[in-house]
């Protein structure tokens, strides 16, 4: 774990929620500010998708970031295969904390996925919601320079496979990629028992946004690849929700809250009116 990643950790409470569909983990900055501001991270990954953006967004606020369900340190739910199966245990654990209370949620990628479902299912729990650069719109590019893993690779084999990965789908910057990053994607890939992910390459959002009822707000980098060619038909497809506002931020790709964070974090605030 990198000396960065540690420090951010370390300044969370760590909180280890018991529902009725496992063990959930998550993590709070700045608990005592009230008005929970909760983050989704993306497939294969955990919390510290957020890394760089939960100091800048606790100065005002109690950020909560979770591992979701079968991911990072949070159980697998009985049978869990996709995002759709993730809004209720979100649910179980979302009443513990805040009861019937709305709150503002964050979804990246696969989070952007299982927001999608939980907006659908139980609108009551969302105050507004920020969708960031999320699948499920039927628009989604084949990435068709991923890799895979086999069992006899060596550390630094499986290394240069997490760098093809990165680029490919993850950032535009190469120069990004450092040891630390390396590290913390491989801890992260280690720990996804859902793998076998599907709804992405779907239009399962379009059938979901008339069911939203909070107010939306979208933030997409300009080179995120799934969406290479088509980023301008993003907005018109959420017309279908109450969109307040779309914005696309330049020099980042599909990870944009850790690319262009700064400008990420003032963005978001905007939306949230923090």
């Amino acid at each position: 774990m990198s000396h960065t990643l540690t420090q951010v950790q370390a300044k969370a409470k760590r909180i280890e929620l018991h529902t009725a569909s496992g063990l959930q983990v998550w993590h709070v900055w700045n608990e005592s500010a009230g008005h929970p501001l909760v983050l989704l991270h993306g497939g294969s990954g955990s919390w510290n998708h957020w890394v760089r953006n939960v100091e800048a967004l606790s100065q005002n606020r109690a950020v909560w970031a979770v591992d979701l369900p079968g991911m990072g340190d949070s159980e697998s739910p009985p049978g869990a295969l996709d995002a759709d199966d993730l809004p209720e245990p979100l649910a179980q654990a979302m009443s513990q904390l805040w009861g019937v209370a709305a709150v503002d949620m964050v979804g990246f990628s696969f989070g952007g996925l299982v927001l999608g479902f939980l907006a659908a299912a139980h609108p009551h729990l969302i105050k507004r919601m920020v969708m960031v650069g999320i699948p499920g719109l039927g628009l989604s590019n084949q990435i068709v320079n991923m890799r895979g893993f086999r069992a006899d690779m060596t550390q630094q084999q499986r290394y240069e496979v997490h760098r093809n990965n990165l680029l490919a789908i993850m950032l535009h910057d190469e120069a990004l990629i450092t040891p630390d990053l390396l590290d913390m994607q491989e801890h992260n890939v280690q720990r996804d028992r859902m793998r076998r992910r599907r709804i992405a390459r779907s239009d399962a959002m379009l059938h979901l946004m008339p069911r939203w009822q909070s107010e939306v707000h979208g933030i997409w980098g300009a080179h995120d690849a799934l969406y290479d060619g088509s980023l301008d038909r993003i907005q018109g497809l959420l017309s279908a929700c109450d969109l307040r506002s779309f914005q696309v931020i330049a020099d980042a790709g599909h990870w944009v809250q850790f690319e262009q964070a700064e400008k990420f974090n003032e963005l978001l605030q905007q939306c949230l009116h923090i």
